[in-house]
């Protein structure tokens, strides 16, 4: 009889299973796991959420670890709280355990439980966290669902298309050259359309595919060519404007979350330039973290950049002005998001009935083009 069985350590099973009076004859390390292995953001929101709530019911921290590693079923988030649990054991503290485990869970967290157990309220902290990644996460979905709706109805009609000219095309065509009749300009473009995706449409989709992950790679391994591709980005009509609020209004969340926790401003710089998942942005908050550093303020640091818009600096310097920085932030962010919000749900009210007019065409002008020569057939008889 087989099993899976989630710990660190090999010994670790093999005591729980002698424990059951299981005979162990050997065990074997699972790898891969599609789909389980990688911990996402929203499983540290969840991380967040639970552990805050169990201390506030005033659950100990060792035995809130072991409440979390028994309910939860992904081996990942398992082993990173038993980690936590056995670091935290030794001494360590909550944010040094976390430190460790700094590739997967993000700097904010790490900060945000730091500030936490230094001023005793870690669980007000861990509710934050949770908080904030639950509107960073509804705001990237938001984001997504602007530029990947359009380009999953388009795909599709695309698909369609080629799968007209590819499997129903050469038929009519077969049919066309035993009539003998000659063939109207606009079928004659089809056929040749049709011949042409037939011989060369394989090599086209390869090249494309190619092109497409040789692109990422490079966004991903070169600092300069993803500063061009996210300039380009932010510059492309209505889905720019869409990220560049969208940058601006995660932001203005994280420095505003961090500040309140009293994350002194420049890691609170750090961390929110990470924020952005836009290399413009993270350049441009490097710069202003450096001219803080040297004694200027916030929204001038901001306005010197030319990147942030006048209404966020604006803001920024009525906070600073009047001592609340992390609330005109907030209400920044809050602007931004309500701003990214509309803008998707106009966006998509506008594409609606631009692609059902694009599909018409793609597939009604096919279908024409093949029925043209039938009509003219029909009229000479």
């Amino acid at each position: 009889m087989g099993g899976i069985r989630i710990a660190v350590h090999r010994h670790e099973v093999e005591r729980d299973l002698i424990g059951r009076r299981i005979l162990v004859k050997r065990i074997r390390r699972q790898r891969g796991l599609p789909g389980v292995d990688r911990i996402t953001p929203r499983d540290t929101m969840l991380l967040a959420r639970q552990l805050a709530t169990l201390m506030r019911a005033g659950v100990p921290i060792l035995h809130a670890f072991d409440i979390l590693a028994d309910s939860l079923t992904k081996p990942s988030m398992v082993t990173l709280i038993q980690q936590l649990k056995r670091d935290v054991t030794a001494g360590t503290s909550i944010a040094e355990a976390l430190d460790t485990h700094a590739g997967v869970i993000d700097r904010l967290f790490i900060n945000m439980v730091a500030a936490g157990e230094q001023s005793g309220t870690l669980d007000r902290m861990l509710e934050r966290i949770a908080a904030y990644k639950e509107r960073v996460e509804t705001l990237k979905a938001r984001v997504k669902k602007a530029m990947y709706y359009p380009a999953a109805v388009l795909l599709v009609g695309v698909g369609v298309t080629v799968l007209l000219l590819v499997e129903v095309v050469p038929q009519f065509e077969t049919l066309f050259h035993g009539a003998g009749a000659e063939l109207p300009a606009m079928t004659r473009l089809t056929v040749t359309l049709s011949a042409w995706i037939q011989q060369y449409g394989g090599w086209g989709l390869a090249m494309m595919t190619s092109g497409v992950l040789t692109m990422r790679r490079g966004i991903r391994r070169s600092p300069r060519m993803a500063y061009y591709a996210h300039a380009l980005s932010l510059y492309t009509p209505v889905i720019g404007d869409i990220l560049d609020k969208a940058a601006m209004a995660r932001y203005a969340r994280t420095l505003a979350t961090l500040y309140d926790a009293g994350v002194p401003l420049p890691d609170a710089l750090d961390t929110a330039a990470n924020s952005t998942d836009n290399r413009v942005y993270e350049v441009a908050i490097a710069k202003v973290k450096r001219d803080v550093a040297t004694g200027q303020s916030l929204h001038g640091a901001m306005r010197s950049t030319q990147q942030f818009s006048a209404l966020a600096i604006q803001m920024v310097a009525i906070g600073e002005e009047a001592g609340s920085l992390d609330t005109m932030l907030d209400r920044t962010a809050d602007y931004y998001e309500e701003e990214v919000e509309n803008r998707v749900d106009s966006l998509i009210s506008l594409l609606e009935p631009v692609i059902i007019v694009v599909l018409g065409i793609l597939v009604g002008g096919l279908v024409v083009s093949m029925y043209l020569p039938i009509f003219e057939l029909g009229g000479t008889l």
